[in-house]
């Protein structure tokens, strides 16, 4: 690769929640939501792409936006936002982007001749007899598509989530969340040949898996099988399921990344997750022999400003996937060089004072006097200065994963604050370094995270680390 690349992968200053990657012709393409910094709600800017080469996964590119979200038809006005999308290319050819239309219970449907034009509003999902689907009461609530062209040009569009219908759905429709859905379109790419069907029952209901649908349909073919993955009950994790069909029998088979890493070495208590948690959203990608999750973290002390990431994933011996671990490396294809300046925005473990962390989606008071990823100013497309805000005592900033020389050196920290902060590297105390201030250190060779404990007397704010 030309460069490193580090989790998030886009830049500081994007916020690209729910991505999809895809390959096509000989580049990856991501598509997601798109949130704004500081916004009081989801998904509120158009849709945009980003995009690298398939043997350069550091060297991401920006497409622009794709679709805005006044195309609908009925978000003239742009007050209505336009949640998870994805993307395939259809048997004619042409790449087809399906959307939830926010909380109204429509799936959008927009068509393109190449993977990162513009796109143009097509139709919305619908019935044979030309009726949209989830107008009719009693329906199941279109949410979150995933979408796939098999191999044989059939396409299958899931859909699905747990949680009540919003007032407004409900009151207009009175549609039904039993879990997640499957259904079968015609080659015109919009038109329901297969009704939709229940397939993956949510939490206390028959057939449900140890960590029932909640949201996020993604769907793959991984050796020749179907690979359907979703966020779970617990929200802050992606699970997969396999089976032999497109459209049943689906077999659960472990989790794939989890926001805190819970699930990891049996921890499941969520006040002692290794970051702060809420909702997540991706899918898989597949190059040559290695397969990675994409995925998303929360920011700014709420659920409306995510960043895309992503993790390797290793296969087991019976095919299925090991729960990766979240890193600051992700798609580096190793651990970071053991020398170099890098932005504090990199960790991959946030906590505050004996490893407490929480739940963003619970609200403010969740969060008071934790650490969190945040920026100055407001949402922009230029380069970015996040950083991470509200250090105080004993709070630890985690970095996984760096290869070291064993060879001694020095680290700097830069910052705003007093205080200083102990360097470990999980195991032994490496340096103690002032806040803005250089100290010798020494590590053993080889591959070690680097932990960051921040103490002093009032909130800190971490910018970066130099090791040199």
């Amino acid at each position: 690769m030309k460069n490193q690349v580090f989790n998030p992968y886009l830049p500081s200053w994007e916020y690209v929640p729910d991505g999809e990657p895809h390959v096509f012709g000989d580049r990856v393409y991501v598509y997601g939501s798109h949130d704004a910094f500081g916004a009081p709600i989801f998904c509120v800017n158009d849709y945009v792409c980003w995009s690298a080469p398939v043997n350069d996964l550091s060297d991401w590119r920006y497409e622009g936006v794709i679709y805005k979200k006044t195309q609908d038809p009925g978000n003239r006005l742009g007050i209505r936002s336009l949640y998870a999308p994805d993307v395939t290319r259809g048997p004619d050819g042409r790449y087809y982007l399906y959307y939830a239309f926010d909380f109204l219970g429509e799936f959008g449907v927009a068509v393109c001749d190449t993977p990162a034009g513009k796109y143009e509003f097509y139709g919305k999902v619908r019935h044979k007899n030309g009726k949209v689907w989830g107008k009719k009461s009693g329906e199941q609530f279109p949410f979150d598509p995933g979408v796939l062209t098999d191999d044989d040009g059939r396409v299958w569009l899931y859909s699905g989530f747990e949680t009540k219908v919003p007032f407004v759905a409900s009151r207009w429709h009175n549609l039904r969340n039993d879990g997640g859905v499957v259904m079968e379109l015609e080659p015109d790419m919009i038109t329901i040949k297969q009704e939709p069907k229940v397939i993956f029952p949510i939490k206390g209901r028959p057939g449900a898996f140890p960590h029932a649908f909640f949201e996020a349909s993604s769907i793959r073919k991984v050796d020749g099988k179907y690979c359907f993955v979703y966020s779970s009950q617990y929200n802050h994790d992606l699970c997969y399921a396999v089976s032999d069909r497109p459209d049943g029998d689906f077999k659960y088979g472990g989790v794939l990344v989890d926001l805190g890493d819970l699930y990891l070495n049996g921890n499941t208590d969520e006040e002692h997750a290794n970051n702060y948690l809420g909702n997540t959203h991706g899918g898989m990608l597949n190059i040559g022999d290695d397969w990675y999750i994409f995925y998303h973290r929360q920011t700014n002390r709420t659920s409306y400003a995510r960043q895309a990431c992503a993790e390797k994933l290793e296969r087991t011996p019976d095919g299925g996937f090991r729960q990766a671990e979240v890193t600051s490396c992700g798609l580096n294809g190793g651990p970071l060089r053991g020398k170099g300046t890098y932005e504090a925005r990199i960790a991959c473990n946030l906590w505050a004072k004996g490893h407490r962390t929480a739940r963003v989606d619970r609200g403010a008071k969740a969060t008071e006097g934790h650490p969190y990823f945040t920026q100055t100013g407001k949402d922009r497309e230029c380069d970015g200065d996040q950083y991470i805000a509200n250090m105080r005592d004993g709070a630890t900033a985690g970095f996984k994963y760096f290869a070291f020389d064993g060879t001694e050196g020095k680290i700097s920290v830069t910052g705003r604050g007093g205080g200083q902060f102990l360097v470990t590297d999980g195991e032994n105390t490496l340096a103690t370094v002032p806040m803005n201030g250089t100290s010798l250190f020494t590590v053993s060779p080889g591959v070690h995270p680097l932990y960051f404990i921040y103490e002093g007397e009032g909130p800190a704010d971490f910018v970066s680390f130099t090791v040199e």
